[in-house]
């Protein structure tokens, strides 16, 4: 099982396009994926037409009984969604009290890492995505992951979003913790415009080994496929920003040696 956290300590960089999206394209492939939102704020959850508040269990619940944990209780707050091999372990509102409920117990950093070794069996891939905010939940994230994604607007505050996240994966490294390999991705870039321009330049000046040498554009059809409560690929699979994830899941399938080639299929 592969597990790929998406983060930054900014917010509107793309981070939860960007998990739906991957997660949307390794389901077409065939893989088992489930995508784990760690945010309070619940995007992931909306963007699928989940309200979290309405649901009977969230990762809330599985972080507050850390001590009692299994398959069948992890299992217990997964959410199917309409596209098949693709499940949410939906994030709730009350994730935001969990700094003050646990942040200084020795060990918290772990627990989610321990909730997805009780679904090793159960899927391929797994996609956190995160807060903004450094914390209790991103330290999880992080502690968790073989691979992190950082996705970075193409635009100068973007940036100074992204300097801050890179000096958290500095100061955990530091500490002797374990950091899994980064790779900065570009979102949202206009070539049309300078701001784009000037800050793609920036990154790869700044971070030339980090930097995916690709860029996910601005495109219209993230939009719509959020209304529709779809992944992109599922909602619009020739668009321009699905080519260009898709280019980034081979990418990452070549860095990681994994195969997700698609199954063969009978008849």
């Amino acid at each position: 099982m592969k597990v790929w956290t998406v983060v930054n300590q900014k917010g509107g960089v793309g981070k939860t396009t960007s998990v739906v999206t991957l997660a949307g394209l390794l389901a077409a492939r065939g893989k088992r994926v489930l995508m784990v939102d760690t945010d309070p704020h619940a995007s992931l959850g909306y963007y699928l037409g989940l309200d979290p508040e309405e649901l009977p269990a969230s990762l809330f619940d599985l972080f507050i009984h850390h001590d009692q944990l299994s398959p069948e209780r992890c299992s217990l707050s997964i959410v199917p969604t309409q596209v098949e091999g693709l499940d949410l372990l939906p994030a709730a509102t009350a994730l935001a009290t969990l700094d003050r409920r646990l942040g200084n117990q020795p060990g918290m950093g772990f627990i989610l890492q321990k909730i997805l070794g009780q679904l090793r069996s159960r899927y391929d891939y797994v996609l956190i995505d995160c807060p903004p905010v450094l914390g209790v939940l991103m330290v999880n994230a992080l502690a968790a992951c073989d691979r992190i994604i950082v996705p970075v607007q193409t635009e100068y505050l973007a940036l100074k979003g992204l300097d801050r996240m890179i000096q958290t994966l500095q100061r955990m490294a530091q500490g002797k913790r374990r950091v899994a390999p980064h790779v900065i991705v570009p979102t949202m870039f206009d070539r049309r415009t300078k701001a784009s321009l000037l800050a793609l330049a920036e990154l790869a000046r700044s971070y030339p080994q980090q930097l995916w040498h690709s860029v996910i554009p601005v495109d219209t059809r993230f939009r719509d496929a959020s209304l529709a409560h779809l992944p992109a690929p599922q909602f619009a699979g020739a668009s321009r920003g699905v080519t260009a994830y898709n280019e980034l899941l081979n990418f990452l399938d070549q860095e990681d040696g994994a195969n997700v080639a698609p199954r063969a299929t009978s008849g």
